[in-house]
């Protein structure tokens, strides 16, 4: 839709961070993108960064030692964070990766 449309109707882009209150509910997040798209590492990082952003990036940089400018980078649509980035962010949001053997297909 037309920006100019969309604001004189009142619509609003949809902002994930908005919905995204309890730790169940980030947890959940992630969840369902890795369901939806398991080998999409993009949708996987801007859902972080989604919580990132619900959760406050002054916090979450002062909590993994990365500038706020570097956690937008990274965590942006163009980011590419290292693994050791995503764990480090992953632990001070208080999630945590969990695997498991993935089902046989068939």
């Amino acid at each position: 839709m037309n920006p100019t449309a969309a604001a004189k109707l009142g619509i609003k882009p949809f902002e994930a961070a908005d919905y995204l209150k309890s730790d169940e509910d980030c947890a959940q997040y992630l969840q369902a993108c890795m369901d939806e798209a398991p080998e999409d590492a993009a949708l996987f990082t801007k859902a972080v960064g989604d919580i990132a952003r619900a959760r406050g990036m002054m916090q979450l940089a002062r909590d993994t030692g990365i500038t706020r400018e570097g956690l937008y980078k990274a965590l942006g649509e163009q980011g590419n964070p290292s693994f050791a980035t995503m764990v480090k962010v992953m632990h001070a949001l208080g999630l945590q990766f969990n695997i498991g053997a993935r089902p046989a297909e068939g």
